[in-house]
């Protein structure tokens, strides 16, 4: 009798974009594989990255990351890699033509959420997502103020 072992969806975390929470409202999320060189994966490792105004855009029935900062690797001999570069994100077809076709039709967009380890390979989280405007994101701040609240009230109980 032989036990498999379970995967876990999501492994170590490597960095999250806090302001896509913030600035947009997520209705769905995928998991992408993204193509990087020897010295990105090794500044990933050492946590330097940042979302900053990064992206989704699609291209010849491609998707492709834009705007993602990885900062260069110190120890790196001759190879350096471009640390503001478009970076091909590997999805099935399928997957692509169907958000293109949500983001084409109904004005959405596609931002990178997370960036995680799973076994030895690097994913992202990808969320397609709609602005939320400023009084939305004003309401979102008064809920969490009035839960933090009310957890204060009940820890002092």
């Amino acid at each position: 009798m032989s036990k498999k072992k379970k995967k876990k969806s999501g492994g170590s975390s490597i960095a999250v974009n806090k302001k896509a929470r913030r600035y947009y409202e997520v209705l769905d999320t995928q998991e992408a594989g993204i193509v990087l060189q020897g010295t990105e994966v090794k500044s990933l490792r050492a946590g330097q990255v940042a979302f900053k105004d990064s992206y989704i855009n699609y291209k010849d029935g491609e998707a492709w990351l834009v705007g993602l900062h990885i900062a260069p690797y110190e120890n790196a001999g001759y190879s350096k890699h471009d640390p503001d570069g478009d970076r091909k994100l590997l999805l099935h077809r399928r997957e692509i033509e169907m958000w293109m076709s949500k983001v084409e039709q109904k004005g959405l967009t596609v931002v990178p959420l997370k960036l995680y380890f799973k076994g030895s390979r690097i994913k992202l989280e990808i969320g397609l997502c709609r602005g939320k405007k400023l009084h939305d994101q004003r309401e979102t701040i008064k809920q969490r103020d009035a839960a933090r609240d009310l957890a204060r009230q009940m820890m002092g109980q």
